[in-house]
């Protein structure tokens, strides 16, 4: 963003004169205006220096600020002009990391910097993918379809990722309520009937026992419950901050009974989607594979697209080097073949990311169908066992009553 020195007069014919920060000049003169300001001279003073931190932009952010401004490229606007509607656009609140960071792309942009070079500094907002496509859009003069295409990627991509927190949500909110559920029956009730079942003076039935046990146990040791949690939590999140750990939890997730095939469905969706919208925005087949390497989500399938890209680039056919990679389902291999022999391999991978889409959309449907009633019989049986544990007793009163004489 600059700073401008101006001069204007109020409402009131009063001088005023103070410094205004904007995208340009004419963005400076229209804020001025909505103050109620009438500008008699304005003069650009200096960049302005860009705050380290941005602000949060949400992913529905990029969506539509990247669908926006192919809107606007399309119909004749230059970049610049594009850049500071939507920077105007933006609610000073909600989006305040969003026009913080088209105000730091339009500066650049204006400063001489490509709108690649530009995005390229903000890599927590703008990927690999994002930056590449953009490169290849500028080289060939096709920006505007680049990002109408990069918008419709990033649509899909989003709608993939709600399904799966869609699917999920059911589940964790059932386990969190039972887990509460059983940790107050135990805290709480349990106590109250080991009092009771102690006046007795008689051994109790074995389960009645270990949960009277059980619940003295938590109660003692809570603190100590509490910490290993904590410290169990942060052991695993420590592994899987580093290479190898990440490495193991990757493979492992791969070899899962049922959510094993489901996750290698979604990691074949982003390689096909993404290997596509790449071959089909020009860039180099090489920095492809680099670049749907890093973006894959899963270190098998990275180490698989490294290697293929290995094999590539010491001239074998991309299906003879796929198909030394297990990852890589024959019908994938297929399609692939068949892309490479008529010209259209972006197509091709198209229409496999859709119909794995529809695969997912299919699998996390069948599940979600499956583990609503699973979780409910888990949740009747661990509630109903300590009901049943606890009157267990009272259904033999006469036989304790007996033995305790």
């Amino acid at each position: 963003m600059f700073t401008y020195a101006y001069n204007a007069r109020d409402a009131q014919g009063a001088s005023v004169s103070g410094v205004q920060e904007a995208l340009n000049e004419e963005n400076a003169i229209n804020t001025l205006m909505t103050r109620g300001l009438m500008v008699l001279s304005i003069q650009q003073k200096s960049v302005s220096k860009a705050s380290k931190n941005m602000g949060k932009v949400t992913e529905t952010d990029t969506v539509l600020f990247t669908r926006q401004l192919a809107t606007m490229i399309d119909a004749g606007l230059p970049l610049v002009t594009g850049l500071t509607a939507l920077y105007e656009q933006c609610d000073n609140r909600k989006q305040i990391g969003l026009k913080n960071t088209i105000g730091d792309l339009s500066a650049r942009v204006q400063g001489g910097d490509s709108f690649y070079e530009a995005i390229l500094k903000h890599p927590k907002i703008f990927n690999r993918l994002y930056v590449a496509m953009v490169k290849a859009g500028e080289s060939g003069g096709l920006l505007a379809e680049i990002l109408d295409r990069l918008a419709g990627f990033l649509e899909a991509s989003a709608r993939l990722r709600k399904k799966i927190k869609s699917a999920m949500t059911y589940p964790v909110i059932v386990v969190c309520i039972s887990i509460c559920i059983t940790t107050f029956l135990i805290v709480r009730v349990v106590p109250v009937f080991g009092q009771i079942f102690a006046d007795f003076g008689a051994k109790l039935p074995a389960p009645t026992q270990f949960l009277i046990d059980l619940s003295a146990f938590i109660r003692g040791n809570w603190y100590y419950i509490v910490v290993g949690i904590g410290g169990a939590i942060y052991g695993i999140k420590y592994a899987l901050g580093t290479k190898q750990g990440r490495e193991t939890w990757d493979r492992w997730k791969l070899r899962l009974p049922v959510f094993g095939p489901l996750i290698h469905k979604i990691c074949m969706t982003r390689f096909s989607r993404t290997f596509a919208q790449l071959i089909r925005s020009g860039v180099p087949i090489l920095e492809v594979m680099e670049i749907v390497g890093d973006t894959s989500g899963n270190s098998v399938m990275e180490y698989a697209i490294r290697a293929v890209s290995t094999d590539v680039e010491k001239g074998e056919p991309m299906t003879t080097a796929m198909s030394k990679q297990k990852i890589f389902p024959p019908m994938l291999l297929r399609m692939i073949s068949a892309g490479e022999s008529t010209g259209k391999i972006d197509i091709m991978l198209e229409k496999m990311a859709d119909f794995w889409d529809e695969e997912v959309e299919a699998t996390l449907a069948a599940l979600t169908s499956l583990i609503e009633p699973m979780l409910i019989v888990v949740l009747g049986l661990i509630v109903g066992g300590i009901v049943i544990a606890m009157f267990l007793p009272i259904l033999k009163l006469n036989d304790i009553v007996s033995g305790a004489k």
